[in-house]
């Protein structure tokens, strides 16, 4: 199954602050015993030469031993000029500051069901895009982005200053989305995924993540390495993935793999993606607490094309073992890395069992390659799409991945 859909992140951001779908933010209420320690980092605000925009990501993570009763999300947009560059965020239940068309800020509530709980990050996507038809030269403006919550404890890191960067710089910018995993999930002999439940110890899980291209310029293939958090191992090997010794760390290669830039991916008929959703199953061991299992990671690095080889093909085919080619220059560095949690529950409840939410079959090519998305659509809303999907197809060709002894 293939999830496009074309033009959208500059057009859908700009579309909520015309139509003024926010609601306002109400003041938050006090919960007692919520007090926790609640941080922020800010990543993908620099966009490449010839890219119209980019979705970029407020990271909050809970370091604490507590759920926040509220939480949200201020930025400062006061020194943006917005007749150049727009920052806005694409989710609802925000509230807009200023007068006029040009905001100065905005604050944006995060809903009840999607607080972060310890060890637990959400992520909130952010439009950054150009609004000048014609702009000469490079330009950078700050943007201070702060969270807001009355339960948290420490307030040294709630605050992240960034620079949000119109570039003079081409080349691909490949970007990586990895939700924590909380869900326990059953292959079936026909090789049906469905989620049945909470994940706890001694059952497997999948990670899901999403890797984008949101440069101006094609990546020939894709480096992937993956990092699990102590506890978790992979329950299956990989034909063009490396794994160590003790099974906690996969390196993956496909050098025939193109990713093109989502400004160019036009066509929902064709074969040339310019983002792909892979997964991997994991092992929880039987003996871990419950509780959330930091330490996890997914990086992503592009292949571009070999010194002196001509045009290559951009569509997407059999992905090889090996990989041809040299790693290539990221435009945004900052957004190649994202950290995941394995979230174990406690037993009881509604756990992973034998319960079936429904599965759907495994078809087509190896590596967890879910399919090409069209990006923007997926950056600018389907971020949340992908986080409380519940049935997903999985694409496997039988004999692809092989269970670990």
């Amino acid at each position: 199954m293939i999830f496009r859909n074309r033009p959208l992140a500059r057009f859908g951001a700009a579309a909520l602050l015309a139509s003024g779908a926010f609601t306002v933010l109400g003041a938050p209420a006090y919960a007692a015993g919520a007090e926790t320690d609640l941080s922020l980092d800010v990543v993908g605000a620099r966009v490449a030469a010839g890219a119209s925009g980019k979705i970029a990501f407020a990271k909050v993570t809970n370091n604490g031993k507590n759920t926040p009763s509220t939480l949200g999300i201020r930025a400062d947009v006061s020194k943006v000029d917005f007749d150049k560059v727009a920052a806005v965020p694409i989710v609802d239940e925000c509230d807009i500051e200023g007068e006029g068309e040009t905001p100065t800020a905005w604050v944006c509530s995060v809903p009840k069901e999607a607080l972060p709980g310890p060890g637990e990050t959400i992520e909130v996507p952010l439009a950054v895009f150009k609004t000048g038809e014609k702009l000469d030269g490079t330009y950078e403006a700050p943007m201070n982005v702060t969270l807001v919550s009355p339960d948290d404890t420490d307030d040294s890191n709630n605050s992240k200053d960034v620079t949000v960067e119109l570039t003079d710089e081409s080349g691909p910018d490949l970007t990586v989305f990895a939700p924590d995993v909380k869900q326990a999930v059953k292959v079936t002999s026909d090789g049906e995924i469905s989620v049945v439940g909470d994940l706890r110890a001694g059952e497997t899980g999948q990670l899901l993540y999403m890797v984008a291209n949101q440069g101006d310029q094609a990546v020939a293939g894709l480096k992937l390495t993956i990092k699990l958090p102590k506890g978790v191992t992979f329950t299956e090997t990989e034909r063009d993935c490396a794994v160590n010794s003790a099974n906690t760390e996969a390196v993956c290669t496909y050098g025939d793999f193109p990713l093109i830039p989502v400004d160019q991916d036009e066509d929902g008929d064709d074969k040339q993606f310019s983002a792909a959703e892979f997964y991997h199953l994991l092992s929880v061991a039987g003996d871990v607490k419950a509780g959330a299992l930091t330490g996890g990671s997914v990086t992503v690095e592009g292949i571009l094309p070999e010194r002196g080889v001509k045009a290559f093909t951009k569509e997407a085919k059999n992905l090889p073992a090996n990989a041809t080619g040299m790693s290539g220059a990221d435009v945004d560095a900052s957004d190649n890395t994202d950290g995941y949690a394995v979230v174990v529950a406690a037993t009881g409840g509604a756990g992973g069992g034998d319960g079936d939410e429904g599965g759907l079959p495994v078809t087509g090519p190896q590596a967890g390659l879910i399919g090409g998305i069209g990006g923007t659509v997926l950056l600018a809303g389907g971020v949340m799409f992908l986080v409380s999907r519940r049935r997903r197809v999985v694409l496997v060709t039988p004999g692809d991945e092989r269970p670990t002894a």
